[in-house]
């Protein structure tokens, strides 16, 4: 089935659970033994100052007439404020461990990803852990907005190796290998354009620097998007 075109389309997150599990359903039969996969959530940790204005809402007690008294340790038994704060899904993903050590995994991009400077920086900072920590990871964005923003350039600019251009939509896949003479590990990157209207690749998920699964992505989709009814 022909990529749609996500950009004002409404059903992506039930999409994305979909895809997730017929992703799922493509990988763990065609794991090595003694790997296995599942789907999961991990923690989104946003680091460094953001550069807009966070997404809380405060309220301030006005003050009273008579105050209520103290509790026994000093502490007041109302708040000096209030606040509501909008937090960060822990997206599903799919990961693939062998023997209790995570060696790879899948993340299918939301536009909550990157709808907001705190959302790029924490997942930016997910998926460059993985990289860091060794696990090797595939990486799919079928979302061209915002423009001008694509997770894999990021990625590039924040370990620091030159890349070409690459825009949404994309698939991406970064395999983790041994150490590097210059200092470092080597990542090899498998890099697949998506275009609306065309069908999508497959793009192998990596292992281990000898072993790979190969993802249909177009089958995994076009399954997915036929359970959605998305025509």
């Amino acid at each position: 089935m022909p990529l749609h075109d996500w950009t004002d389309r409404p059903g992506w997150e039930g999409v994305h659970h979909l895809w997730i599990t017929e992703l799922l359903r493509w990988v763990k039969p065609r794991l090595p033994p003694g790997y296995r996969a599942y789907i999961g959530t991990a923690p989104v940790v946003a680091i460094g100052s953001p550069v807009e204005k966070p997404d809380v809402g405060v309220r301030a007690w006005p003050e009273e007439a008579h105050q209520p008294p103290a509790s026994a340790n000093g502490a007041s038994s109302e708040p000096d404020e209030e606040i509501a704060v909008a937090t960060l899904d822990a997206t599903a993903s799919l990961f693939v461990e062998v023997r209790g050590r995570l060696a790879a995994a899948v993340e299918l991009i939301s536009p909550r990803n990157k709808d907001r400077a705190t959302s790029r920086a924490g997942y930016l900072a997910r998926y460059v852990s993985y990289l860091i920590e060794g696990v090797n990871l595939l990486l799919v964005d079928v979302h061209r907005r915002p423009l001008n923003f694509s997770f894999a350039e990021r990625i590039a600019e924040d370990l620091q190796f030159r890349q070409a251009p690459f825009p949404t939509p994309l698939a991406v896949s970064y395999r983790v290998g041994e150490p590097a003479a210059t200092g470092g590990r080597l990542l090899a990157i498998w890099r697949r354009p998506l275009a609306v209207g065309t069908a999508l690749p497959t793009i192998p998920l990596p292992l281990t620097t000898e072993l790979a699964v190969p993802v249909d992505l177009e089958q995994t989709y076009l399954r997915a998007a036929a359970d959605a009814y998305l025509s």
